[in-house]
Order: C-alpha cells, then structure tokens, then sequence
C-alpha cells in the first residue's frame, strides 16, 4: 500500500510531466498529484497517462489515476430492450460538436447523481476544456427533442481513446441515446476504449467493466498513438438497435 503525499505540480514547470501513476495512493483511491495549471498540453499529457483532474472550487487542482479502472470497450455495448424501443421510436435528434458550450455547462450544474454531482467543473474547467474543443480535442454529443437540448455529453479523444468526463439529462433516457449514439460511431472507427473513469451501475449496464490500471496504461500505450478520424457522425441516423 502507498502512503507517500501526492506529487506536487509547479504550475511554472512547463515540461509538463507527470509521475508514474503506480505511484498514486490507494486513499483516497487513484489521487497522484496536487496543483499544476488546466493548459490544453497539461491535459493532453495527463490523458495520455491515464490521469484526469477531478477538484472543487477552492481546492487547488486534484490529480487522479484510480484503480482499478472504468472502461467499455466499444464492440460490447449493452443496449436494454427499452432503450432498443426508445432508438425505433426516433424521437431525438443527435448531432456532434454543435452545441459544446451549452453541453458543459448543462453538465456542471448540481444534480442528485451516485457518482457525478457536477460542481467539480469549476469555472476554470469549462474554459480548459473550451479550449481543448477548439484545438479539436473535446467533443461534445447532443441529444434533441423539439429543437431542445434535453442531454448530452463531453469527453476528450487521443488517437484511438475517447476519455467521457461528464453527462447530463433533461428528458429520460437523452442521455443515454447520445451515449449509444457515441459509442457505435466510436466502434465505427474503430476506437480501442473508452474510458468511463470510475465504475457506477449506470455504466455498467450499458458495457461498462473495470480492469487493472495497468492494463489500462498498455491500451493507452496501443491506441492513443492511432491517427484520429475525422470527427463528423457519418450517418448518425443508423443507429443500431
């Protein structure tokens, strides 16, 4: 068991790395390191070491790399017999990278959820990731029904890897629409994981499983290399149920 401190991040070393995350502590689970900054090649380089920031305001930036580790591999997506009658039904429109902004804010706002009550996307995390969506990083999923956002999700792609921060819902199921949606574009291109970070029952009904992080650095040492595709839905209307 580990029981150094976390490694702490000068925010005007711009080398930008990161320690091995075997060293992060087993309590609390996966914390690594502590300060640094939210600059897109900070981020970047977290991601590719399995590392992403979770904090709340007023705290100073909290570094992670849990074990084990939430992941669904793409070609094993679970969908329920309900959602497959909510697909046929075509009520919800999806598009990608349309509404990033509105996504992320959508997902910061405080909310009664086992494992994402949304205050940790500080002010400082929404322009971060903003500005990893306009360098082509972050994408975001829209789900809309009458022309309104009712759900959606975020997340960050290296290579072959789509990393999911955050999702939210305004109309039941719109959430999990533009996951499923996500997923079988993501299979489509052949992506490698996703990484859905830490375990909860939601995701695990949708495919969801946890591995041991170091399997999940060799995948990230695999795929996140791969050349990325074009981010554009190819036909996000065939969705299959």
């Amino acid at each position: 068991m580990r029981g150094l401190a976390p490694y702490w991040i000068d925010s005007r070393n711009n080398n930008f790395d990161f320690p091995d995350v075997s060293l992060a502590l087993d309590e609390p689970d996966g914390l690594l390191a502590i300060g640094g900054d939210l600059k897109p090649r900070r981020l970047l380089a977290a991601y590719r070491q399995g590392i992403f920031p979770w904090y709340n305001e007023g705290q100073p930036i909290l570094w992670w790399a849990p074990n084990p580790r939430a992941i669904l591999f793409p070609q094993q997506l679970k969908i329920s017999r309900s959602l497959r009658k909510t697909l046929r039904k075509q009520s919800f429109t999806i598009t990608l990278d349309q509404a990033f902004a509105d996504v992320i804010k959508a997902c910061s706002h405080p909310r009664d959820c086992e494992t994402q009550p949304g205050t940790w996307i500080t002010h400082a995390m929404k322009q971060a990731y903003q500005q990893l969506h306009d360098q082509g990083h972050a994408h975001s999923v829209e789900c809309w029904h009458d022309e309104q956002l009712v759900g959606g999700l975020y997340g960050v792609a290296i290579g072959r890897v789509f990393f999911g921060e955050s999702m939210f819902t305004r109309r039941s199921d719109a959430s999990k629409i533009a996951f499923i949606t996500l997923v079988q574009q993501l299979a489509h291109w052949e992506f490698g994981v996703i990484d859905c970070q830490i375990h909860s029952q939601h995701l695990e009904s949708l495919g969801a499983e946890t591995i041991h992080r170091a399997q999940f650095t060799d995948l990230l040492n695999t795929f996140c290399g791969q050349p990325e595709p074009t981010w554009q839905f190819e036909s996000i209307s065939n969705i299959q149920t």
